[in-house]
């Protein structure tokens, strides 16, 4: 479907001649299809869904193998071989062929997975220390009174923390205290160093404690007590993956679940 300058004609070629406007010689030669606009978009769109339908089709393919499916061979058009028309030996080739072809490709897909995550963790194992960027968004539970958000760092092998606490103060109203870093509220674990990438599992855990009263029920005024800190809650998650590199996280949003 391209335009050409035809400079000399051989036989056994099966050319179409268009029409066509060419401006220039040599490496500045421009070759103008006279056709109408929209026959050139028509023109290309077709490329364009033909390399999508052939990415189709050979995902297709390889979803085939995943779910240990029966696989169906397809003719150089496109066209599911005929068991009745077709003969043995072309079944068979044509069953080699699909089949190297899925492999192939399934090891192309593995080879590029498996280049990004070294490129990555040579990129971390290069650098002598790192930090951890957190943003807390929101805190989405009722707790009825005033309440200290921690967060930091944990080692559930070692049972022991490896950072120290973010304070994030939030009242009973179910917003910051500090208004004025409400959607600001960030924190940045530093001086992580080749030792916590050796580490089999890292968490990050938030810890929630609620300030005020013994008991939220207690309404008797004579028994009220005030400022006490009550553990209310905690959520965790698994960032080991994260601080190593094998998945980029970068602007990622995680809903941890709570855990009265």
């Amino acid at each position: 479907g391209d335009t050409v300058h035809i400079l000399e004609i051989y036989e056994g070629y099966y050319i179409h001649l268009k029409e066509a406007i060419v401006e220039g010689s040599g490496p500045k030669e421009t070759i103008i299809p006279t056709e109408l606009p929209l026959v050139q978009e028509v023109t290309t769109t077709l490329r364009e869904w033909a390399t999508i339908w052939r990415e189709l089709y050979v995902c297709y393919l390889i979803n085939h193998v995943y779910l240990d499916l029966d696989l169906v061979v397809r003719d150089e058009d496109g066209n599911i071989l005929d068991p009745e028309q077709a003969s043995t030996i072309n079944l068979f080739r044509a069953h080699e062929a699909a089949s190297k072809q899925i492999q192939d490709r399934i090891q192309e897909e593995k080879s590029q997975k498996q280049n990004i995550d070294l490129t990555r963790q040579a990129k971390f194992a290069s650098t002598p220390s790192f930090a951890l960027f957190v943003t807390l968004k929101n805190v989405v539970c009722k707790i009825g009174e005033d309440a200290e958000v921690l967060m930091s760092l944990y080692d559930p092998v070692e049972s022991r923390f490896i950072s120290e606490n973010y304070l994030v103060r939030w009242s009973s109203s179910g917003l910051p205290k500090d208004i004025d870093r409400l959607n600001n509220l960030r924190s940045v674990f530093t001086d992580l160093g080749s030792k916590d990438l050796k580490r089999e599992k890292i968490s990050f855990v938030c810890q929630i404690v609620r300030v005020g009263r013994m008991e939220l029920r207690d309404n008797n005024t004579r028994k009220l007590t005030s400022g006490l800190r009550r553990p209310f809650g905690v959520a965790v998650m698994d960032v080991t993956d994260i601080i190593t590199g094998k998945v980029d996280d970068e602007d990622k949003q995680h809903f941890i679940p709570f855990q009265p």
